[in-house]
């Protein structure tokens, strides 16, 4: 009896330890598998960043007459930076009325804020910089490459802070001019009002009792259509005021916005006199 319990003991015991080198076993290879598994140089990623596609570039000279260097009220532009690369040539009528054949050739890569025959994919959109131009009255080359990649801010922001330096420089001292300019535009449903002062100080409200209820029209963003007043206005150094009255289609506001800015300035710059339009004789100051 004895030696059948003494027997079944050494089974038992040799059972455990085969569990226990089993055990053992198994947490040697865990643990050599988790080291060769965390030991291993991360995977790098293979995808890039897409760089922005450069801008075609404006020919060296305009064959417009307007776009001149000798043209009155001419300015070219090039504004440099990491985020984006602009050329443009400017030129503001001096007589009150629109320049006659001015030249209107805009590139940006956002449909809605460029000149529709440069986007296929575009021809039924009226934009942004294109109705600015024409109701101005002035003529516009402009070529900007964005990082359109990351969005639409950067090149929104680049293009207005270059043409509101461009009118600055094109208009020379604020001398001779109107200074004031008011204008309602309609479109449809949609009415915008704005008001433009030649002060010399930067300042823009853009605002009204109708907002924006898409998050972009296109491909620009609708936070980007105030942003682009402000920014022209702060280069430029004049007061905008801009209020979408009425609308309920958000691209009838932004344009009817756009257009109604662009009568103001026309009228703003038209000549007025030989005096500086200011009661303490200067608008540099």
């Amino acid at each position: 009896m004895y030696i059948g319990i003494a027997a079944a003991a050494v089974v038992a015991l040799c059972c455990i330890g085969l569990v226990c080198c089993k055990n053992i076993l198994c947490c040697e290879g865990a643990a050599r598998t988790s080291a060769l598994f965390f030991s291993k140089p991360p995977i790098e990623s293979k995808m890039t960043t897409p760089s922005p596609p450069p801008a075609k570039p404006l020919p060296a000279v305009s064959t417009s007459a307007h776009l001149q260097s000798s043209a009155p009220r001419f300015a070219a532009v090039t504004r440099t930076t990491g985020e984006t690369s602009i050329t443009l040539r400017l030129a503001l009528p001096s007589t009150g009325a629109p320049l006659v054949d001015a030249p209107i050739d805009v590139a940006t890569g956002i449909g809605f804020f460029d000149h529709a025959r440069l986007y296929l994919l575009a021809k039924s959109e009226t934009n942004m910089l294109h109705a600015f131009a024409k109701h101005s009255g002035i003529a516009l080359e402009l070529r900007c490459a964005g990082d359109l990649h990351v969005d639409d801010h950067h090149t929104v922001e680049d293009v207005a802070l270059a043409l509101g330096t461009a009118f600055k420089q094109a208009l020379g001292p604020p001398k001779g001019i109107r200074r004031y300019g008011t204008a309602y535009a309609p479109l449809d449903e949609a009415l915008a009002r704005a008001v433009v002062d030649i002060s010399g100080r930067a300042f823009c409200d853009f605002g009204g009792p109708v907002a924006f209820t898409r998050a972009s029209v296109g491909s620009l963003s609708t936070e980007m259509v105030p942003h682009f007043f402000e920014s022209f206005a702060s280069a430029a150094a004049i007061t905008v005021h801009v209020d979408v009255l009425k609308g309920v289609n958000d691209h009838h506001k932004a344009e009817a916005a756009f257009k109604a800015f662009a009568v103001a300035v026309r009228e703003a710059i038209a000549p007025y006199g030989n005096a500086v339009p200011s009661t303490k004789g200067t608008l540099d100051v």
